[in-house]
């Protein structure tokens, strides 16, 4: 018997499962094409792409007002995935002294030259003529492709956006390389 859309219990009940968590890699392969280790950090990335101010992450990390918001919005991500709570990645605000540092004592980072995975942190160093050894902003890589590193970057002139680098690039500080 069908109810008021059409559906009958059997096509309920496969709604239900294709709507389940245990198909949310699914979903994510078919919507952004993304596949594998660090494909949930990259899903939620994206799904904010276009967010304009950074309100909701610089507040959920605590902020009562704006502050630069780039690491609050890889850490909200971070957190939407779970991997806060698990250790993967750390709740962070400083891309330095936070983030950069928390991958280096966990002997997860890697140097510019490395060709990152989906899901790896990027940091930055926009000194001028290249790094001073502080990371000035982060992302989150999407996917290398063609020698071009793709990232979901928040607070890239007050958005989230979607940007790429070619791998080696100058200002690449390194990659925190998340054990997903």
């Amino acid at each position: 018997m069908a109810d008021e859309y059409g559906f009958d219990e059997n096509q309920h009940r496969q709604l239900a499962e294709l709507l389940s968590d245990e198909s949310k890699e699914l979903w994510t392969q078919v919507l952004y094409g993304i596949t594998g280790v660090g494909s949930d950090i990259v899903s939620v990335a994206l799904s904010q792409v276009g967010n304009v101010d950074g309100e909701p992450y610089w507040s959920w990390y605590g902020f009562s007002e704006r502050v630069d918001w780039c690491a609050c919005f890889v850490s909200w991500c971070a957190n939407e995935c779970g991997y806060i709570d698990a250790g993967m990645i750390p709740k962070f605000a400083g891309c330095t002294s936070g983030g950069m540092a928390w991958f280096k004592e966990h002997g997860q980072w890697q140097e510019r030259d490395y060709v990152p995975n989906p899901g790896d942190i990027i940091f930055f160093d926009w000194a001028s003529n290249g790094l001073n050894g502080d990371a000035d902003h982060v992302g989150i890589v999407e996917k290398v492709e063609n020698g071009r590193i793709y990232t979901i970057e928040g607070n890239s002139d007050d958005f989230v956006r979607q940007s790429s680098h070619p791998v080696g690039y100058l200002e690449i500080r390194g990659f925190g390389c998340p054990i997903y």
